[in-house]
C-alpha cells in the first residue's frame, strides 16, 4: 500500500459518535474511539509506520481501484477489478439510534465477489492511544482481541487469523457470489465480546444501515439543480454531527497539512461555535429540523455554563459534550502525514478571543427563531446578557475568524458580526416582546455600523479590507452580503467583490487572505480556501453575475474527490490538502447551490 495516499483518496463512514477513514486501497488508516476526538487507534495517515491500520483488500493488488457511496447512504464501496476477478469491500458503521453517549462502535468490513475469484489479505495492525499505548493480543477461536488500557479491540471474521506478533493476519478466497467479512468492535477493557459474524448476518446489518440513512435522507427537501452534491454534503454534515449532543466537529481528522511539509497542521475534531452555528441555516433550508435543534440547545447550554462567571460568556470551540478544556500538546513520536510535521492534538484557539463567534451565535438562534423559544425566559435571559456583554466588549482587537497567531488586530469581519449579534438580538427581542435594553443594544449596533463602513473601507484598494490597519483584503468579508450587513449590489460591496477578484481569485478559487502582506505568525503558505470559493459563489450569485457564479460552482466540483468530498483547501495542482472531510467546506456548498437555484430560477422566470 501507499505510505501515504493523497488526502482525497479516501471515503468517510461513521456512526453518528465517530468516524473512520478509508482509502480507496481498502486501507482503513484513521479511526478514533469512542468519540471523535479520543485517541486514535489507526492513524497510519499521519504515521505509517507507527499510526496503525486495518487494511482489507486483494493479495495482490495490480488491477484498478475505484470507490464510491451506496446511493443515499453513507454506505462506502470499494471495488477492485483486476482481469481474475472482480470484487467489492463495503464499509459501514451501524449507528446507535438511541442517542447516548457509547464506549461500543462497530466497523464492518464486507468482502463479496461478483465476477471470477479473488484472494483477499487482512491486516489488523492498531496502536492505541496516538500509538503511545502497548497492547496485548488474544488470539482464539472466535477471532482476535486487542487488549490496550482502558479499551478492548476485538476483530472477527469469517476467515481465519493467524498471529503476527501482537498484530494478525488473514486470507481468504472468493468466488463469484460469494461473500465474508471482517467485523472490528472498539469497547471499554473487559467488555463482552461481540457475536460472531457471519455472510448472512452482514448482509442485515447492511439492509439495516442502508435503510437507515435513506429514511434519513427522505426529510430533505431539496429540489433544485444538484441534488446529488448538496445530498452527499448532507450527509457528510451529519457523519460529522456528534448525535449524543448534537454538536457539529469541524472534520473528522487532525493534523492533516494545509501544505504538505509544512507546520499548519491542526486538531478540528472539535466544535466550532462559528462552523455549528452557520450550519444551522443550511440544515434548515434542506428541512434537517432536528439536526439544527440540537445545536441549538446545545449552543445555548454553552452560554447557559458561563452564566454569572467572569471573562467571555463564549469558547471558540468545545469537546463534542461541552467540555471546554482543550490542551494543545504535540505528538513528536509521529513524522506527520509526508512529513508535515508537528503533529498536534487539541487546540490552542480554543484560548483566543474571536468576537464573531457571537454574531454568528446569534444568527443561528434566530435562524431557528421559534426553536429558541423553546429555551423560554431563562435562555433569553442568558442571551440578553450575553449581548450586554458584548455592547462593553465589542471594539477590541481580537484573533479574528482565522485564529491567527500573529497578534490581535481590528478585524473588520469580527465588527461586522457584532453588528449581526445585535440586529438579531433586537429582532428576536421585538418579535417575541421580550425585556431588553433595547436602546443600549441598538446604540451599539449603529456604531458598529459606521465604523466599519469608516473604517474597514480603504480607499486604496476600493474594497473592505481584512483590518482598520491595513489594506489586505479577507475572503470572510463575502459574508457581509449574506448576512444583511450590505446590499449585494451596493456600490461599495460590488467594487469590494472586484478587488477580490483581482487579488484573492486565481481561476474561480478563492483565497483567505494573503499571508505574506498579513502575516499569521505561522512559517509556510497555504492552498485557496473551498469554504470561501463557496462563498464566492454565493456573493456572486447575490451580485447578479448569476454566469459567473454557476461557472465557478460547476469548476469547482471538479475538485470534489471521487465520492464527492471535500478537505479544507485545494492546493496548487489541484490536490486536496487540510483536514477531511471539513465540514465548513459542506456546509457553504449547501448554501451556495441554494442560492444560485434561487438566482438561476428568477433569470429564468421560473
Amino acid at each position: 500500500m501507499d505510505r501515504y495516499p493523497p488526502i482525497a483518496e479516501h471515503g468517510l463512514v461513521g456512526d453518528l459518535q465517530t468516524a473512520a477513514l478509508v482509502s480507496s486501497q481498502g486501507v482503513v488508516d484513521w479511526f478514533a474511539a469512542p468519540r471523535f476526538d479520543s485517541p486514535s487507534i489507526f492513524a497510519a495517515l499521519l504515521d505509517h509506520d507507527g499510526g496503525g491500520y486495518l487494511r482489507l483488500a486483494p493479495e495482490h493488488p495490480d488491477g484498478t481501484c475505484k470507490q464510491l457511496y451506496y446511493p443515499d447512504t453513507a454506505i462506502l464501496v470499494t471495488r477492485f477489478m483486476s482481469p481474475d476477478g472482480v470484487g467489492e469491500v463495503v464499509d459501514f458503521m451501524p449507528p446507535d439510534q438511541t442517542r447516548t453517549a457509547t464506549d461500543r462502535h462497530t466497523l464492518v468490513r464486507m468482502v463479496r465477489v461478483v465476477r471470477g475469484s479473488v484472494d483477499f489479505t487482512l491486516e489488523c495492525r492498531p496502536r492505541f492511544d496516538y500509538g503511545r499505548a502497548e497492547h496485548a493480543l488474544e488470539l482464539g477461536r472466535d477471532g482476535a482481541v486487542f487488549r490496550a488500557p482502558g479499551l478492548d479491540g476485538h476483530l472477527q471474521t469469517t476467515f481465519p487469523l493467524e498471529r503476527d506478533g501482537q498484530d494478525v493476519r488473514g486470507r481468504v478466497t472468493l468466488k463469484a457470489g460469494e461473500s465474508g467479512g471482517a467485523v472490528f468492535t472498539v469497547c471499554a477493557s473487559g467488555g463482552k465480546a461481540p457475536v460472531p459474524p457471519t455472510a448472512d448476518g452482514l448482509e442485515r446489518q447492511f439492509d439495516e444501515v442502508s435503510q437507515f440513512w435513506r429514511h434519513w435522507l427522505r426529510k430533505s427537501r431539496y429540489r433544485g439543480r444538484w441534488p446529488e452534491l448538496v445530498h452527499r454534503s448532507a450527509i457528510t454534515l451529519k457523519l460529522l454531527t456528534y448525535a449524543p449532543t448534537g454538536a457539529l466537529i469541524a472534520a473528522a481528522t487532525m493534523g492533516l497539512p494545509e501544505q504538505v511539509g509544512g507546520e499548519r497542521n491542526w486538531d478540528y475534531r472539535f466544535t466550532w461555535v462559528r462552523d455549528g452555528a452557520l450550519s444551522v441555516r443550511a440544515m434548515l433550508d434542506l428541512g434537517f429540523v432536528e439536526e439544527a435543534t440540537a445545536f441549538i440547545h446545545w449552543l445555548v447550554d454553552r452560554l447557559h455554563e458561563r452564566e454569572g462567571k467572569e471573562g467571555e460568556p463564549l469558547q471558540t470551540m468545545y469537546r463534542v459534550d461541552g467540555d471546554p478544556d482543550l490542551p494543545e500538546e504535540t505528538l513528536d513520536h509521529f513524522e506527520g502525514y509526508r512529513g508535515s510535521a508537528p503533529v498536534r492534538i487539541g487546540n490552542g484557539a480554543a484560548d483566543q478571543l474571536q468576537l464573531d463567534i457571537y454574531g454568528e451565535a446569534l444568527y443561528a438562534v434566530s435562524q431557528g427563531a421559534e426553536i429558541a423559544q423553546q429555551a423560554g425566559f431563562k435562555g433569553w435571559r442568558t442571551l440578553a446578557r450575553t449581548l450586554d456583554w458584548l455592547a462593553e466588549a465589542w471594539d477590541r482587537p481580537d484573533e479574528g475568524i482565522w485564529e491567527t497567531r500573529g497578534g490581535r488586530q481590528d478585524f473588520t469581519y469580527s465588527r461586522v458580526m457584532s453588528w449581526l449579534a445585535f440586529d438579531h438580538g433586537l429582532q428576536l427581542a421585538e418579535h417575541f416582546r421580550r425585556p431588553a435594553d433595547l436602546e443600549r443594544w441598538r446604540k451599539a449596533r449603529d456604531a458598529v455600523f459606521e465604523q466599519v463602513m469608516e473604517r474597514g473601507w480603504s480607499e486604496k484598494e476600493r474594497a473592505f479590507v481584512q483590518h482598520y490597519d491595513g489594506d489586505v483584503l479577507d475572503a470572510s468579508l463575502l459574508l457581509m452580503p449574506l448576512v444583511g450587513f450590505i446590499a449585494p449590489r451596493d456600490r461599495t460591496w460590488l467594487s469590494t467583490l472586484d478587488a477580490m477578484d483581482r487579488k484573492l481569485v486565481s481561476d474561480s478559487l478563492v483565497y483567505r487572505y494573503d499571508p505574506a502582506a498579513s502575516p499569521d505568525g505561522l512559517r509556510g503558505s497555504e492552498g485557496t480556501f473551498s469554504l470561501c470559493t463557496f462563498l464566492y459563489v454565493d456573493a456572486l450569485a447575490r451580485a447578479g453575475r448569476v454566469s459567473q457564479a454557476r461557472y465557478a460552482f460547476e469548476k469547482m466540483q471538479t475538485y470534489a474527490n471521487h465520492v464527492g468530498l471535500f478537505a479544507e483547501e485545494v492546493g496548487p495542482s489541484g490536490e486536496q490538502l487540510g483536514n477531511f472531510p471539513q465540514a465548513f467546506t459542506h456546509l457553504s456548498l449547501i448554501r451556495a447551490a441554494i442560492t444560485l437555484d434561487v438566482a438561476l430560477d428568477a433569470e429564468n422566470g421560473s
